[in-house]
């Protein structure tokens, strides 16, 4: 289903027979982009932007939705990949490159085969396991810090493996570096968060 931005009735899509109400997508759907937006970008005016771009992203793409998905989460997807974008223009100013890898005298925290903790170097609990909302809001809170504090290049790449679970290859793809440069970012963005959150949070 369609919207007629003229008469303001939606209009079927006898393809799919699912339904499109644009007319309804900022009371349905609003807070739910803008909060997406903001868990990734921390930057409430840039996401309430984004949030406006995507809906009218999205009705110039009307006629490409085939109905496989939900609206909620067709619209998602049209703003992931403007958080992408912004991603990109961020870290542009930063190439991947030697210096992002381990330092000569650094300790090896992770086992090069599946680029997990070795045991001897496993991070302290951080006291999030209790279920308390309030103890793990204040958690995040400290977490969003510790990201903020990364490079640009960094904390994309890591938001986008640990926290929208894409694979390697679409961020390698998306972020224009090397499978190489990835292991080595996400290497060194892990070290400087588990740091950071030993430091202001344990």
């Amino acid at each position: 289903m369609m919207f007629d931005p003229i008469n303001d009735d939606p209009i079927i899509n006898k393809t799919t027979q699912h339904r499109l109400e644009p007319q309804l997508w900022v009371e349905r759907h609003a807070d739910f982009l803008y909060s997406y937006a903001c868990v990734r970008l921390n930057d409430d005016e840039q996401c309430r932007d984004l949030v406006q771009d995507t809906f009218l992203a999205a009705l110039q793409k009307v006629e490409s939705f085939r109905g496989d998905a939900s609206e909620r989460t067709w619209l998602t997807a049209i703003l992931k990949y403007k958080v992408i974008d912004v991603y990109r223009k961020r870290s542009g100013a930063f190439a991947a490159k030697d210096e992002y890898g381990t330092a000569a005298d650094e300790t090896e925290f992770f086992d090069p085969d599946n680029h997990h903790w070795k045991r001897e170097h496993w991070p302290a609990l951080f006291g999030v396991e209790d279920k308390d909302p309030l103890h793990h809001k204040e958690f995040m809170n400290i977490l969003q810090q510790c990201l903020q504090r990364l490079p640009p290049l960094w904390m994309s790449v890591f938001r986008l493996k640990h926290l929208d679970d894409e694979g390697t290859e679409m961020i390698c793809q998306q972020m224009k570096i090397s499978s190489a440069n990835f292991w080595v970012i996400i290497h060194r963005a892990k070290v400087n968060l588990r740091a950071c959150l030993q430091k202001n949070w344990i």
